[in-house]
């Protein structure tokens, strides 16, 4: 088992630390690198790369576009609705078609702003969207992120991960743990069947696509066994992906499994 988890703070004090003088003057000198490379290189939306008061950050034209989910949403799928329906509500696609998991949030609807970070990500290489998002992430899931005993993310093939050099989930999942304090399970969830891409596939299909698709690592079961897991991913359509996730996730004894992307697509098109 592989798992990442925050490191313990270091001591401040030690007989060996350097005069406050020496500390002064390399924030000095850290403030002045930061100015000269942010005149050679100015900051840049991370959705449109115009220019920004501060890196990593949206512009204001993007965050005011960004369609950010609260309440009320439904209880299960955190789908967003119209009018509020009183606590614990449940939509007509959670009880006509209920998911694996427990309970799924998301940050914002797959559009605008928010549907080119994670385009960005996934197909950019732009890498360094993972903590931006993240930090957006732990604040939408706050409550789930509040119980959760593992993060789990989305797992990759190896064939795929091999082309694309990253998996986008685990990005998000290793700076969600950094931020949250909670320990990322990278190698107990493994994606076994190389699998066509989902786009353009009907809810049956997308479906029978993933059957067979996932399995706990031999030995690995322990892990789950009993704890709450918070599955991470990027984007939720139709939630096929994530339960199958769910799916074998409950087969090895986890106790309670919920979701958090970033986006989700309301009617799963």
């Amino acid at each position: 088992m592989r798992v990442i988890a925050p490191e313990p703070d270091s001591a401040e004090d030690s007989t060996d630390a350097p005069p406050r003088a020496f500390h002064s003057i390399a924030r000095l000198f850290a403030r002045f690198g930061r100015g000269a490379l942010g005149i050679v290189y100015p900051p840049q939306c991370i959705a449109c790369n115009s220019a920004t008061g501060e890196p990593h950050a949206l512009c204001s034209t993007c965050w005011a576009g960004i369609p950010f989910i609260s309440d009320p949403v439904c209880a299960r799928l955190g789908t967003p609705f119209a009018h509020d329906f009183g606590p614990g509500m449940l939509s007509p696609a959670a009880i006509a078609d209920p998911p694996r998991f427990d309970c799924a949030r998301a940050v914002a609807i797959h559009e605008g702003a928010a549907k080119a970070m994670v385009a960005r990500l996934k197909y950019g290489e732009r890498l360094d969207l993972a903590r931006a998002m993240a930090r957006m992430m732990v604040q939408a899931g706050g409550p789930l992120l509040a119980c959760a005993d593992v993060l789990v993310p989305v797992p990759m093939h190896r064939g795929r991960l091999w082309q694309r050099r990253y998996n986008q989930a685990a990005l998000l999942a290793n700076e969600i743990g950094l931020l949250a304090g909670k320990p990322v399970l990278l190698e107990t969830l493994r994606r076994v069947k190389r699998t066509p891409p989902q786009v353009g596939l009907s809810r049956n299909e997308r479906r029978s696509n993933l059957a067979g698709a996932f399995r706990i690592e031999p030995g690995q079961k322990a892990v789950v066994e009993g704890r709450h897991c918070l599955v991470i991913d990027d984007v939720r359509t139709t939630g096929s992906t994530l339960n199958a996730c769910a799916h074998i996730l409950r087969q090895a004894g986890a106790a309670r499994i919920d979701v958090l992307t970033f986006t989700l697509v309301p009617d799963g098109a």
